[in-house]
């Protein structure tokens, strides 16, 4: 019984070329189905929806720009990458190894920050972090616990009063 199966299942696919050998489509226009279009459905000029080839958009770009430009300024932090090369409680390790990156990398800007109970080196402030993997290549070698991390920076130039940074904080 198996095998009586097995034949008639081979049957019906040598069949399925033949079924279709003289299939055709019908495609002209008047078969396919119509769409009312877009602009005349809704009533809407073609000139509302794009402009035109010589119509320019630059004033506008110039003035998104201006805004967000302004917005990032009026900012006092903006959001980033630093390496993080020691991070600990001893203090004088910390500036061996602040001590250690300005010999060895004379022309990198190390910085060294106390958050109790620790002190952190960082060295550079990248707005992206593929922008650190180039030093972060260099220092590696040399501090094996190095790492790119994210951080919040000050903008220079940007003076904050007592009261703005409470406000800051507060919000």
């Amino acid at each position: 019984m198996l095998v009586s199966v097995a034949c008639k299942t081979n049957k019906a696919t040598s069949n399925s070329k033949n079924a279709y050998s003289d299939y055709q489509e019908d495609i002209r226009i008047s078969s396919l189905p119509q769409y009312l279009d877009f602009i005349t459905e809704t009533g809407l000029s073609a000139g509302a929806i794009a402009p035109k080839s010589g119509q320019s958009i630059d004033g506008q770009l110039e003035q998104i720009s201006a805004i967000m430009i302004d917005k990032n300024n009026s900012e006092p932090y903006y959001s980033g990458y630093t390496i993080l090369v020691y991070s600990g409680v001893d203090r004088n390790k910390a500036f061996k190894t602040q001590e250690d990156l300005q010999i060895n990398f004379p022309d990198i800007n190390v910085e060294m920050q106390y958050q109790q109970p620790r002190y952190l080196v960082k060295v550079g402030k990248y707005n992206f972090k593929i922008e650190s993997q180039k030093n972060f290549a260099l220092i590696k070698p040399q501090f094996p616990t190095a790492r790119i991390i994210q951080d919040r920076f000050q903008r220079e130039g940007f003076v904050i009063t007592p009261e703005k940074d409470n406000v800051e904080r507060e919000n």
